[in-house]
């Protein structure tokens, strides 16, 4: 069994690591094959290239390595920060660059580009951690939770994975270590049971 992890953050010391490590721990101990990346560590290249404009290859090693990897993969994890209800712009390169045209989705025989796309991606569940500071009742109430749209909607949904758990964390500035501990077993429990078999 493989498992994607994705983490999109600045600071390795940041809350996203820390429930990415913990995220490992548990995938780890279920057995899985874990294709760890830390996209700011790594120097992921979010600008999608105009040789890439069909987004069906690329001749950058490490996106042909992520869309290998994604394709591969019985569960995604992702750990990012809301930033003004988005994700940083090098998730969002990653996800321009990497959910591609016969990689995460496709067209079936007779279809035009027009026409809806089928989700090809494998993976049963997907699993995405946000960490923020806007106290969960003001995201809801001001701004809709967009995450939850982006995420379940316009990029799993449409790529066929069908589960998708998603939990945001925060305020993480005014959190104390009680909090943090409890936020991190709650994702502990959440991919303990995502691991489990079908």
């Amino acid at each position: 069994m493989h498992a994607s992890l994705v983490v999109a953050h600045p600071s390795p010391a940041s809350f996203s690591h820390a429930l990415a490590d913990a995220a490992r721990g548990i995938l780890q101990a279920h057995g899985y094959a874990i294709d760890w990346h830390d996209l700011y560590a790594e120097g992921f290249d979010p600008v999608q290239r105009t040789g890439e404009s069909g987004n069906t290859a690329s001749d950058d090693a490490l996106v042909e390595r992520h869309c290998a990897e994604l394709a591969r993969a019985d569960l995604i994890l992702i750990f990012h920060p809301n930033w003004w209800g988005q994700p940083p712009a090098i998730l969002k390169g990653w996800i321009d660059r990497v959910f591609r045209l016969d990689t995460a989705y496709g067209y079936p025989v007779g279809t035009s580009w027009d026409g809806v796309p089928t989700g090809l991606l494998r993976a049963r569940h997907a699993l995405v951690f946000n960490t923020s500071n806007t106290p969960a009742e003001r995201e809801a109430a001001v701004f809709g939770d967009p995450l939850q749209a982006i995420w379940a909607r316009c990029v799993f949904g449409l790529c066929g994975v069908d589960s998708v758990i998603r939990r945001m964390y925060g305020p993480v500035a005014a959190s104390d270590e009680a909090q943090r501990a409890g936020w991190r077993a709650e994702v502990e429990a959440l991919v303990a049971q995502a691991a489990l078999p079908a």
